[in-house]
């Protein structure tokens, strides 16, 4: 099984390739075979696409929203058309099984490129200010060449939700995936070239965490969107606030799950598994802190662990697959070495904590896993853990639960599952949270801003939102009349 792109990188709407950069290889987790084989890029690399970026941004920014517009949708169009081979190309990247990406993966990033592609015309206007004879208008203008730096968990979504905003506000962007998954960035980048982009607008280049600082301290780079862990969050931010750079920051999390008496168990059950073990628990904003009320905690224990031991896992190419591997060998281990602290710390271990049967012993897998008794201040209750392992935690009373779940530096997500929908309003008002949902989770349409509070990061992604981070407001003031001077 073979997924090697033409060359490493996409610069200037034709692939590159510079053998002095360090190879590396792409490895499909089901199996451990080597799929791939790139080199990540060297400073030569980086120059030459951001000078691309740079030569391509002005002309493009001329251009109407409209005309930009015209080739995001058509990019879309594209997407939708190749679906079944762009979710393939996403679980070889990732793992994650077929069932997964092909409702989840390309389908997201083509309804980013469809969106904005058709608000832009009226949502970068401007404001007209009287002021008497005299007027003054706003005006939104691109910010210039704009570095995307992608997670492997959802690697051709980041790169079309940092794409599509970027390139309809005027920018051009260079885009660098996780080393972890580098090739559904490549097509993407081929997509929007087909669909009539000009050359250099969208640039994709291979690399690992060197990579990064000669993205971010380029002097031609004004503005840098990273989706990772809080702890590179930190580093590149510093780094770009350095230099008064534009920052997106969309970061991990420890996120709270509420699930009161009076919820409907099978649907808060649902929610806690999506919440947890989609794309085997890879999702920033998993709730993986679930607080179930006392009163129907044995309950929602006893059938959690019923659903949970019925997850079908195995070859992520096959459709009736519901789980897949970890993305890679360092992951899963990073995630059983957590599972030995909760058992070690005197949490209860309800269900998984080991390997699946019948799956390649070179593969990446683990079981679903979910612990019960866990306290607060347990390792697995406070560190972001980036695998299939929930935690329940159980609680008496709502200004007790809501303390607990502020008891975090995080502040990604949240979630409340009630029928009491005024309880529901009152909770999430009082949850210290960028995105929460009310008796669902995990729910990201691009029509609604996605991101974080506290050290969960700053900025938005999707929505009009996400315009307002990629443009900067410029003020023109209009005279009607001679000035007046008292010299």
């Amino acid at each position: 099984m073979k997924a090697q792109p033409p060359a490493s990188h996409f610069i200037d709407g034709e692939y590159v390739e510079d053998i002095n950069g360090a190879a590396f290889d792409s490895i499909y987790p089901a199996t451990g075979e080597v799929i791939a084989r790139l080199h990540a890029a060297t400073p030569a690399i980086v120059d030459r696409a951001i000078a691309s970026a740079k030569r391509a941004q002005g002309e493009w920014a001329a251009m109407s929203p409209t005309a930009r517009g015209r080739i995001l949708k058509r990019a879309a169009d594209i997407m939708r058309e190749r679906n079944r081979e762009l979710s393939e190309l996403e679980t070889l990247d990732t793992g994650k099984p077929i069932q997964e990406t092909i409702v989840a993966d390309p389908t997201s990033g083509a309804d980013a490129f469809e969106f904005f592609g058709g608000v832009a015309a009226a949502a970068l206007n401007g404001d007209y200010i009287p002021l008497g004879g005299d007027f003054a208008f706003t005006k939104r203008v691109p910010l210039g060449v704009c570095v995307g730096i992608g997670a492997w968990n959802y690697p051709q979504q980041i790169a079309c939700w940092k794409g599509a905003p970027a390139l309809i506000s005027g920018n051009a962007m260079v885009f660098k995936p996780s080393e972890n998954t580098p090739l559904g960035a490549l097509k993407i980048a081929e997509i929007l070239f087909e669909a009539g982009l000009p050359k250099g607008l969208y640039n994709v280049i291979q690399g690992d965490r060197s990579t990064g600082p000669l993205l971010v301290n380029h002097k031609d780079v004004a503005k840098v969107s990273l989706t990772g862990s809080v702890e590179t969050g930190r580093k590149v931010a510093g780094a770009a606030a350095s230099q008064l750079k534009h920052v997106t920051m969309e970061l991990g999390g420890k996120s709270p799950l509420i699930v009161f008496d009076d919820a409907d168990l099978e649907s808060a059950i649902g929610g806690a598994m999506l919440g947890n073990f989609y794309s085997t628990g890879q999702v920033c904003s998993n709730g993986t802190r679930v607080f179930v009320q006392k009163g129907i905690k044995q309950k929602f224990l006893s059938r959690l662990k019923e659903r949970t031991e019925k997850i079908i896992i195995g070859d992520p190419m096959v459709e009736e697959t519901q789980l897949g591997p970890m993305v890679s060998r360092a992951q899963l281990d990073k995630v059983f070495a957590y599972i030995e602290k909760g058992k070690a710390e005197g949490a209860t271990l309800l269900t998984g904590g080991g390997i699946p049967n019948d799956v390649p012993a070179e593969g990446t897998y683990i079981q679903p896993t979910v612990f019960a008794d866990v306290t607060d201040d347990m390792t697995i209750a406070r560190e972001e853990i980036f695998g299939p392992v929930m935690c329940v935690l159980d609680f008496d009373n709502e200004d007790e639960v809501i303390a607990r779940a502020n008891g975090t530096e995080f502040g990604l997500s949240a979630g409340v599952f009630t029928s009491d929908l005024t309880r529901a309003h009152r909770v999430v008002d009082r949850l210290e949270a960028g995105t929460l949902w009310i008796n669902t989770y995990n729910l990201a349409p691009v029509e609604v801003p996605f991101g974080g509070s506290k050290q969960s990061g700053f900025g938005r992604e999707n929505s009009l939102a996400a315009l307002n981070h990629y443009t900067e407001l410029k003020s023109v003031y209009v005279a009607m009349s001679p000035v007046q001077a008292p010299y």
